[in-house]
């Protein structure tokens, strides 16, 4: 079908054979908590997907991602949400590399060389918690940064390779400033428990994750200007940017699962089926819109139109999920968790950082003049 034709093949072009073999299992296996998603993300090199051709990646635009993205959440919206967590980390990595004298193009290379899977310490899923706010506590001790603390959920827990932690450390003028530590999974101290305790998406491994007396060294320790931790600077700016717009086709990507479905349904009213598939297409045409209008200097404009973005496409979600599961009907329902499962999956865009109604001053005063500020 149209909705997601250009979506698989470009996800063929970039990882050819991973559509073929993730439509080779039904929606249950890939959901599953220890999945084979991440394997067959792995087999395919999915991990360089951020990383500068340069430097042993496959170097993809925003765009390209998010069909990427859309594709994968089509089959598997636990992969899709997971791995978006990665692309989220090696975007900041990326950032950080070009403005670095420092080892962070040798840490990419070799995520690419050697198929690492970045897991994000950053943003906490605690409501009223600020997305910038730190989880883990840091201290210098004798040349290295040691961090306690703990982050849940964190998507990738179990098979991350690296998890990159924001932590507080002070400035050349002694005040507190935002730094993004590179923590490699084995380092001791590191371990992981037990945390999601809903079937939805528990295939993306979103368990916790615990540091304790963590010892990083300096240059896995990446310090930012950011201090009064709700304005954002150029690293955490590009980073959101690709978190927003890469989460959002994961969902788009899941819920267009269900719209093929009612497409496919001979018994389907026409007009709900019309409507369904308008509305997937509008939500497409304004995630790829926005993510192709990101190139070059991604300053708080793209920030803000990729949240536009985000709260659209949630928007969109929500209508197409009511229409959908009434025109599929009940006898649809009943014989497959299929389309339950989808319903309560699709909805957890929803309760991504930072949500509407925390933005809702910040994005009002940006659009009257002022800075874009995230509480």
């Amino acid at each position: 079908m149209r909705l997601l034709e250009k979506a698989r093949d470009v996800l063929d072009e970039v990882f050819p054979g991973m559509d073929k073999r993730l439509a080779e299992a039904p929606l249950a296996v890939w959901e599953q908590p220890g999945g084979p998603g991440l394997t067959v993300f792995k087999d395919a090199s999915g991990p360089a997907l951020l990383v500068p051709a340069a430097h042993g990646g496959r170097g993809a635009s925003l765009l390209t991602a998010t069909r990427v993205q859309r594709a994968i959440g089509a089959r598997s919206p636990s992969l899709a949400v997971a791995t978006t967590m990665h692309h989220f980390s090696v975007a900041s990595l990326v950032e950080v590399a070009a403005a670095s004298t420092g080892m962070e193009w040798m840490l990419l290379a070799a995520i690419a060389r050697d198929n690492l899977l970045v897991a994000s310490g950053f943003a906490e899923g605690r409501a009223g918690q600020g997305i910038l706010a730190p989880t883990m506590s840091a201290v210098e001790r004798n040349g290295v940064v040691v961090l306690n603390g703990t982050k849940k959920p964190c998507s990738l827990a179990r098979s991350m390779d690296l998890l990159t932690a924001s932590v507080n450390l002070p400035g050349d003028d002694g005040d507190a400033r935002l730094a993004v530590a590179v923590v490699p999974a084995s380092t001791p101290g590191v371990s992981v428990q037990p945390f999601w305790n809903t079937p939805v998406l528990a295939g993306a491994e979103s368990d916790e994750v615990v540091l304790t007396n963590v010892e990083v060294p300096q240059d896995l320790v990446v310090r930012t200007e950011l201090a009064d931790g709700d304005q954002l600077d150029q690293l955490q700016t590009v980073g959101f940017v690709w978190f927003e717009l890469l989460m959002s086709a994961s969902y788009l990507g899941a819920v267009t699962t269900l719209a093929e479905r009612l497409l496919a349904a001979d018994r389907a009213d026409t007009w709900v089926s019309a409507q369904v598939a308008n509305t997937v297409r509008a939500a497409t045409l304004l995630l790829e819109g926005t993510a192709a209008a990101t190139v070059g200097h991604i300053g708080e404009q793209h920030l803000a139109d990729a949240l536009v973005c985000r709260y659209a496409v949630q928007d969109a979600i929500t209508q197409v999920l009511d229409l959908a599961v009434e025109g599929l009907g009940g006898m649809e329902f009943i014989s497959s968790g299929d389309v339950a499962y989808l319903t309560g999956a699709c909805r957890a865009l929803a309760l991504h950082p930072p949500g509407r109604h925390r933005m809702a001053a910040a994005m009002r005063d940006y659009f009257t003049g002022g800075p874009l500020r995230v509480p």
